[in-house]
């Protein structure tokens, strides 16, 4: 363990929030001083976040349980591009319209994690604000803008980002608006440097050359200090990344996912993978974060309960958190066909086995339900059916596998 002396970096570090970071002294020794507003940027290229955003949301947390102010950075502008960072090919361009609806569905998330002043009052000095970059980069001028801002970026130096390498060693096409994703994103740092005193970037890891470019740039152009801070990539105890499942994202957006697939998911965590989600997902004291992760065999579970609990409890309330593990004890604990598992409305048509499951959510194609039908996987009622067109009724208790369950309504 480091020997840092603010609060924040003491907090982040135990919590596993460090990876890299461009001057752990300078950045220590002014939190430890002032308030720091620090920033995180959230391209809109969905009605919602999925839990892979869920470590910066955290983060932004952290930052303002340390005494600091967290500045939401919604990307209307460069959301227009879309970050090509170590993605295979290039985002599908989204119009400006679909972008402000992304933009008002993603908002609501944050309200859960973090706190704002009430509306129309002025915040206080830690209050958390959001602002979108469409208001500066959509009024930027193409030739002043090379002239001022593109002097400063090497375009040997971007080259050997290894968020750029990796696309070009693919031999995959970068198009030239991606390119200047990197530059936008660091101008984003410069201008909230001088709109809000920003003095913090934080981000993944995948975004350390962005914030790196940031940080220079404020410096070159501005002579300000700026700092940047990365956390390590996440991934799942046997290298496969977090928050990619069988059956897709796992959304944050309760219109996008049921509270009850969502405690789900984190009441399937692997046992390897407990400890760090503790850490990283729930606000549990350390200390008994690290009771829970020693626990061993068949007492781990009810670990797994517990970090389903809260970290449910952040993202959708307390109600939807219990609903959702009251609806787990009676389905797996009393076998409770009546309870509030995720619905699927019969219609005037009916619904057959392969509609009810893909209107569930439970797969994304009739294919993947014809091939689970094939292997047993199942069941309605507690029988195993095989027959694609068999029918439903409504109560009838369909389950997907052994942790997915819903119910057939009216």
């Amino acid at each position: 363990m480091s020997n840092y002396q603010s609060d924040l970096l003491r907090l982040l570090e135990t919590r596993g929030y460090i990876h890299q970071m461009t001057d752990a002294e300078g950045l220590d020794a002014l939190a430890g001083k002032q308030v720091v507003p620090g920033y995180i940027g959230f391209d809109p290229t969905a009605p919602s976040l999925h839990v892979g955003h869920l470590v910066s949301i955290m983060m932004l947390r952290q930052l303002q349980k340390a005494g600091h102010k967290p500045i939401i950075l919604m990307g209307g502008g460069t959301g227009k591009i879309g970050d090509p960072s170590f993605k295979d090919e290039a985002r599908k361009l989204l119009t400006t319209d679909i972008i402000a609806d992304n933009v008002a569905s993603i908002k609501r998330v944050f309200e859960r994690f973090l706190t704002f002043a009430p509306e129309g009052e002025e915040g206080g000095p830690t209050d958390a604000i959001m602002l979108d970059n469409a208001e500066w980069l959509d009024r930027l001028e193409y030739i002043p803008f090379l002239r001022d801002i593109g002097q400063h970026f090497s375009v040997n130096r971007m080259l050997s980002f290894d968020s750029v390498k990796t696309r070009l060693d693919r031999e995959q096409s970068l198009s030239f608006l991606e390119f200047n994703y990197m530059i936008l994103q660091a101008y984003d740092f410069l201008e909230l440097s001088r709109r809000s005193a920003c003095r913090l970037q934080m981000g993944g890891s995948d975004q350390w050359g962005n914030i790196v470019n940031g940080v220079e740039l404020a410096r070159r152009v501005d002579g300000q200090q700026v700092f940047g801070l990365t956390t390590p990539l996440l991934t799942n105890a046997d290298g496969t990344k977090m928050g990619k499942t069988v059956g897709g994202a796992v959304w944050l957006n309760e219109d996008q996912l049921s509270h009850y697939d969502y405690w789900q998911f984190w009441r399937n965590t692997a046992d390897a993978d407990v400890a760090n989600r503790l850490r990283l997902f729930t606000d549990l004291p350390m200390d008994e974060v690290n009771r829970l992760a020693a626990l061993e065999g068949a007492e781990i579970n009810e670990a797994k309960k517990i970090l389903a609990n809260e970290a449910t409890a952040l993202c959708r309330g307390l109600d939807a958190a219990q609903a959702s593990a009251e609806t787990a004890r009676l389905t797996f604990e009393e076998g409770a066909s009546d309870a509030n598992l995720p619905t699927v409305s019969l219609g005037a048509e009916g619904l057959t086995v392969v509609q009810a499951v893909t209107g569930l959510g439970f797969a994304t194609s009739n294919k993947e339900v014809r091939r689970k039908l094939g292997e047993n996987a199942i069941k309605l009622n507690g029988e195993v059916v095989t027959d694609p067109a068999a029918t439903l009724k409504a109560g009838d208790k369909l389950s997907f596998g052994a942790k997915k369950h819903g119910l057939i309504v009216t």
